[in-house]
């Protein structure tokens, strides 16, 4: 599993001008699933970014994680992580995971993450998404449980 993890002030997700999720402070978590990804990645991702400290102590030090400081995460599925660009101009997605295991890994993510304690909202799988993302920092940190196999 692949995520792109975003310290914000704010971010929202609308839908065809439905807001479909909306926090305040905390994470943004664009969460990409591969074809060959199982439990043990999805595992790691939660945990990773459930404490994740990246946010700053009262000496001016990322010290601190969204679970610590009670802060919200949105969670948007972005298959286009696994985009493979090694070659030609256009990216090639045949390592993404198809959408049946994708949607399921990626509610099984949302679910993990509020079993944490977080309070999680999400985009809406598969439908084309607005974004709007008000960064603070800006902090962005690349996750891929790969790295660990």
């Amino acid at each position: 599993m692949r995520a792109v993890v975003q310290r914000v002030k704010s971010a929202r997700v609308t839908v065809e001008d439905e807001v479909v999720g909306d926090i305040g402070p905390g994470l943004v978590v664009f969460l990409g699933v591969g074809e060959d990804d199982t439990c043990d990645d999805l595992s790691y991702l939660v945990d990773k970014v459930a404490n994740l400290r990246i946010f700053e102590d009262d000496d001016g030090k990322m010290n601190l994680s969204a679970l610590q400081l009670n802060l919200q995460v949105l969670v948007v599925s972005q298959f286009t992580l696994w985009g493979d660009c090694r070659r030609g101009r256009r990216p090639s997605f045949s390592h993404a995971a198809p959408p049946e295991k994708a949607v399921e890994m990626y509610e099984e993510y949302v679910r993990r993450l509020q079993g944490a304690g977080l309070s999680v909202e999400t985009g809406r799988f598969q439908a084309m998404m607005t974004v709007s993302v008000e960064n603070d920092g800006p902090v962005t940190i690349l996750l891929d449980s790969d790295k660990l196999f």
